[in-house]
């Protein structure tokens, strides 16, 4: 088979697309997915979470869930210690503004007795328009002030206007308030969680009924004071070529990315490596690449060749070897 390197198989994924009231249609224009709306929000790309599950286009496991490899074959992602698959991936078209809100951590979510992890996420902006920001973070000193501006309608005074431009890359951890502007296309890699407490959302309806609201929630999780936003924002546009540059490693990910424009071996060393193609066409050790694509290389997969012209993003997580040998999750 072609696409293997000894006998490890890349693990080529079919995403799950997702409605949103604010989404749009350019992942159908820019990305050539073949959608059946026009309110495609979100591109679900490589996701073993039960609200949209990946799954594998062909080969060895073609029709597998990512979610099943995960519980039947855990050699393929290192036997890390986990008990979901710890990584979602989207591509994210917001046609109008998302609604203002802010994610849980774990710690919050276990308190609360809720099934799953708590959401600290990352973005690579896509595309945007020009002279473009972003709300990440917010100015109240605290919690009262917090509450007392939302519970006002103090958003243009409460809200953190961050300059942005296509290219840059944007931690968002737990308890940031944010929000993605009209106009943005970007590519997310989040722990795997669909926990989402929103502030506002702009009077928007569906089936003639507002979208709910969680003011108690968000004020539980927001982070008072707000870390300084633009410390969390990274160009990489003058990145050099063929490399893999890592963009962040935290407690859940780590994120490269790597523009490809020569002949490149990449080594896969972690316990899995997951790969998207946001721009371009070219080869991995002889399997097509097209703009679009989503893959995972499996732990063990050793060296993978890739030629092309390709914008590649890539991720995993960061592990630490115990005593015995076998990965644990940082």
């Amino acid at each position: 088979m072609d696409y293997m390197s000894g006998t490890k198989e890349i693990l080529f994924l079919e995403p799950k697309f997702v409605e949103r009231v604010w989404g749009g249609n350019r992942l159908a224009t820019e990305f050539q997915y073949h959608l059946q709306s026009d309110r495609i929000g979100e591109c679900w790309a490589v996701s073993a979470h039960e609200n949209g599950e990946s799954v594998v286009k062909r080969g060895l496991y073609q029709g597998k869930t990512l979610s099943s490899l995960w519980q039947e074959h855990r050699e393929l992602f290192g036997n890390i210690d986990l008990d979901k698959f710890p990584l979602l991936v989207k591509l994210i078209d917001a046609r109008e503004t998302s609604s203002i809100q802010v994610h849980p951590d774990n710690a919050y979510v276990k308190a609360q007795g809720l099934e799953g992890l708590g959401k600290t996420e990352c973005w690579y902006v896509v595309d945007c328009p020009e002279n473009a920001t972003l709300v990440i973070g917010h100015n109240a000193h605290t919690k009262e002030e917090l509450s007392q501006m939302v519970n006002a309608g103090q958003w243009n005074d409460l809200l953190k206007e961050v300059p942005v431009k296509q290219g840059d890359f944007i931690q968002i951890e737990a308890g940031v308030l944010h929000t993605i502007e009209a106009g943005f296309i970007v590519y997310e890699t989040q722990q795997n969680s669909d926990i989402t407490y929103r502030f506002y959302d702009y009077g928007r309806k569906i089936d003639g009924q507002k979208r709910e609201l969680h003011i108690k929630e968000c004020l539980d999780v927001t982070l008072v004071p707000d870390k300084t936003s633009e410390k969390r924002i990274i160009s990489t546009q003058d990145m050099v070529a063929n490399e893999m540059h890592e963009l962040i490693c935290c407690d859940s990910y780590q994120v490269w990315k790597m523009d490809v424009t020569r002949p490149v071996t990449i080594e896969q060393k972690y316990p899995f490596l997951v790969m998207s193609v946001l721009d371009g066409e070219g080869l991995i050790d002889g399997a097509k690449l097209c703009k679009g694509d989503h893959l995972i290389l499996p732990f063990g997969y050793g060296k993978a060749q890739i030629q092309g012209t390709l914008k590649l993003m890539m991720s995993s997580v960061p592990v630490q070897e115990t005593a015995g040998g076998s990965g644990s999750v940082r």
